[in-house]
């Protein structure tokens, strides 16, 4: 099949669903373009911070926007590219969009709360702790699977029978990575300059653009020739800070940067289909069992993960998008708008990899991120670019992707620690708790963490990143229908998404969790592989069975309309 017809079909599905069905959402729920928002009432200067609509969607789409769509979609199609379609497409418009949007109405709703908070207030303190537990174990799993794919990216060398020597991508993953460090640096001197002139409109693209493709320009003049190990190392160095810094300063110069870079990607994936438009050559569908993944049903859901529906998202949508929208009616683009955008980014990766593949049907060779950037580079080169330029933007790309996911769940990580220790009187609590709650401790402690799980390897830990990530949509939508009940608001289009993923999450957990059990019982199980999953399973296997039970007591014991 025509990979620009799949394309086309699914941009026209998706805007649709944007104008009709995220709208009618909007209205069902209601939208006060009038009521003074969370980020102007309680504005800070750190978290805090009234921002227009568009900078926002940059923000919330950068964050979003991470390794998921690009490698859950590629490695799902081993199923055929037929399902994974179905699904992006399905879930993306009735789940994942439908999620998001609701975290971040509900959050602007209750004065900008988090997620954690937002379950305290309608299911309880309890469900409270053991929530905010289970979010700081998942952003551990995020922070180990991207960061350890970011560092593989800009790595220079490869392993040829137990020596490591120069790889031949070394000079473009060196400049990828130059290009990121002066992406951060530049991304602050844009953050200074917007804070004392506050650019707006043209200026403010202007000036992103010129810092944007100056990064470009520099780092590939000047590679930086690392191992892995010393990527690991940088990359941990700025998601700290990352994690610390004012959001005016880095994270949402650098979203708004990282958007400029993610929208010339996507129109060269786009063009290069428009104008070759090569055969999907990936097979319709394989089967309901592959020999490697296992079966369709509960893996192809959990696998395709943030590129169809993500509670990943909703910890954004709620712990810093819901702080920074200025105007209620921006929810719907930054909400619902951000998720369908990320859905279309899924379809492009998709799509790639089907050109990409041979004619009978085997698939490209390579990691799907390396697969998506040799793609997209190519696609770049039928217009005029050159290779290196073409191939230095493109692993920038990728690598980014990851990037601003892990400076956001970094940020959520450290916060999801504090307010799992915080108290309402912070300021006469005792001296451990306000130890604990201290950001540069937290930030730490999370961080030295998930460093620990980056020795697993992403390829291990996206299986059991997907089924928790899916786990925490399915807690997150409980609580939006505590929200909407208790609110006198719709909330019946949430229960299929809710049903749905608590089969799917619960079924993989329990296959992925027999599967490390077998592992040990055979003698092939490392403690530092297969136990850390194994502990990190269960744990949050137990923590979302008990929020669960704990969220339907609330529900089926709130009193319908009692906030109305």
């Amino acid at each position: 099949m025509n990979t620009l017809v799949i394309v086309l079909i699914a941009a026209v599905l998706l805007c649709c669903a944007y104008v009709f069905y995220g709208r009618w959402l909007a209205n069902k729920w209601g939208i006060d373009p009038k009521a003074e928002t969370p980020a102007k009432k309680f504005a800070d200067g750190k978290d805090y911070v009234p921002t227009d609509g568009w900078t926002v969607f940059s923000h919330q789409f950068s964050s979003i926007a991470g390794a998921g769509p690009v490698t859950g979609a590629i490695q799902a199609a081993v199923f055929g590219w037929l399902p994974v379609l179905l699904w992006v497409l399905i879930g993306g418009i009735f789940f994942g969009a439908v999620t998001d949007f609701g975290a971040l109405y509900a959050s602007v709703k209750n004065d900008g709360k988090s997620m954690g908070l937002l379950i305290e207030k309608y299911i309880g303190k309890f469900g409270r702790k053991l929530f905010l537990l289970f979010c700081w174990l998942f952003t551990l799993l995020v922070i180990a699977a991207f960061a350890d794919m970011v560092a593989g990216t800009f790595n220079a060398y490869t392993e040829v029978d137990g020596a490591l020597k120069l790889a031949d991508a070394a000079k473009t993953n060196g400049a990828a990575g130059t290009i990121s460090l002066l992406f951060i640096a530049f991304a602050m001197v844009f953050g200074l300059v917007q804070k004392k002139f506050q650019f707006r409109g043209w200026k403010e693209t202007v000036l992103g653009l010129v810092l944007t493709v100056a990064a470009l320009a520099l780092g590939m003049l000047a590679p930086i020739t690392a191992g892995k190990d010393t990527w690991t190392y940088i990359t941990f160095v700025y998601i700290f800070f990352a994690a610390v810094l004012p959001m005016w300063l880095l994270k949402q110069p650098r979203d708004a940067m990282t958007t400029y870079m993610f929208i010339g990607m996507i129109a060269g994936a786009a063009l290069g289909l428009l104008v070759a438009h090569p055969t999907m050559n990936l097979p319709v569908f394989t089967g309901f069992h592959n020999d490697t993944l296992g079966d369709m049903f509960p893996i192809l859901f959990v696998t395709v993960a943030c590129g169809a529906v993500s509670g990943f998202h909703s910890l954004v949508s709620s712990g810093t998008s819901s702080k920074t929208v200025s105007n209620e009616k921006d929810m719907l683009k930054v909400g619902y708008g951000a998720m369908v955008l990320e859905s279309l980014l899924a379809v492009l990766a998709l799509c790639v990899a089907g050109a990409a593949a041979a004619a009978d049907g085997t698939p490209a060779a390579g990691t799907p991120f390396q697969v998506f950037s040799s793609g997209v580079a190519g696609f770049f080169e039928m217009f005029g670019v050159p290779v290196y330029v073409a191939q230095c933007f493109m692993t920038m790309c990728v690598s980014a992707l990851a990037l601003t996911s892990l400076d956001a769940v970094a940020r959520i990580g450290r916060m999801s620690f504090q307010e799992l220790f915080s108290v309402d009187d912070m300021e006469h609590a005792e001296g451990w708790r306000k130890f604990l709650c201290n950001t540069y401790f937290s930030t730490i402690l999370t961080l030295v963490c998930a460093y620990v799980l980056t020795r697993i390897g992403y390829a291990n830990i996206w299986p059991l990143f997907g089924s928790a990530n899916q786990l925490l949509s399915a807690l997150v939508l409980v609580t939006l229908c505590v929200f909407l009940k208790v609110t006198g608001r719709s909330n019946k289009m949430l229960f299929p998404p809710l049903i749905i993923m608590l089969c799917v999450t619960g079924t993989a957990l329990v296959e992925r969790t027999i599967g490390l059990v077998k592992a040990y019982q055979v003698g092939s199980a490392v403690f530092l592989v297969e136990g850390l999953q194994l502990i990190i399973a269960v744990l949050l296997m137990a923590l979302g069975l008990v929020i669960v039970i704990n969220s339907l007591k609330a529900y089926f014991g709130a009193k319908k309309e009692s906030e109305a």
